[in-house]
């Protein structure tokens, strides 16, 4: 028995229901056993990816890059939104209150940043990345705080509503999520800017899953995109298809950090 989980885009009970529709769906498709997992935040996403018995769970493409032994992807969603063009990609979008004075990000400068830990691509590598070209040898900071770990998307949204922050991190599809399934927080909230697109989080399994069982699992998301039951389970999670990327995709994003550490830029602030 493998386990399968959603938690890093478990953004609402409905969402989180939908996943597990899906995960039952694949696994009774594919023949492979999976066990539907939740691993709460904040218990560290570290300790899910490190387990012997994962077979299906979101794993940052940031720290997929660099573990070893390299998990199998078994897949990536494919997501719907006109924004990602087709690809199996997502971003990151600066987000503020609403109700503030806030319009654009050079107008957060000075203030307080939030992210949410530091080996998230979406919380905390890809946006180091954007704010590193408002840098200068001169001047490596650009606010006032630098406030962080806040672990989840959902404690950077509560810090911002609460004005314990002026801008904040989202990953796009996460935000993405909560307009359509619970869009009277996301009503709250203004994007000011979004980084540009990165290969989205895989669904990966451990090192040593078996060649049949990995490809029994591929088969079963591919084919769910042509299932007419998964129909709402897809439309709710805003999925067009899912897709088996390539793993030296994810590469790229070790040559953010790399980068942003070499010009002494090791922490968005």
């Amino acid at each position: 028995m493998s386990i399968a989980c959603s938690r890093m885009y478990d953004v609402t009970p409905q969402v989180k229901a939908a996943w597990t529709e899906l995960f039952h769906w694949v696994s009774s498709e594919s023949g492979v056993d999976l066990e539907v997992y939740e691993h709460k935040a904040p218990a560290p996403m570290e300790d899910l990816w490190s387990r012997t018995d994962i077979g299906c769970v979101f794993m940052c493409g940031w720290p997929f890059a660099g573990w070893e032994p390299t998990p199998k992807i078994v897949c990536a969603p494919i997501l719907s939104s006109e924004r990602y063009r087709g690809r199996p990609n997502y971003v990151t979008d600066f987000v503020v209150r609403k109700d503030g004075e806030i319009q654009t990000l050079k107008d957060c400068f000075g203030g307080r940043l939030g992210w949410t830990v530091d080996h998230s691509h979406s919380g905390y590598n890809a946006p180091r990345h954007h704010l590193q070209a408002f840098t200068s040898p001169n001047s490596r900071r650009l606010f006032g705080e630098s406030i962080g770990p806040l672990v989840t998307p959902r404690a950077v949204i509560a810090a911002l509503l609460e004005d314990r922050l002026d801008v904040g991190p989202l990953d796009g599809w996460f935000l993405d999520l909560l307009r359509v399934n619970e869009a009277e927080t996301a009503e709250k909230l203004r994007v000011v800017d979004t980084t540009e697109p990165s290969p989205i989080p895989p669904l990966v399994a451990h090192h040593d899953i078996s060649p049949s069982d990995l490809e029994k699992l591929r088969n079963g998301f591919i084919a769910a995109a042509d299932a007419p039951a998964l129909r709402p389970v897809l439309k709710t999670l805003l999925i067009k298809e899912f897709v088996v990327p390539n793993a030296g995709d994810y590469v790229h994003m070790l040559d953010w950090a790399e980068s942003a550490v070499r010009a002494g830029y090791p922490i968005p602030a």
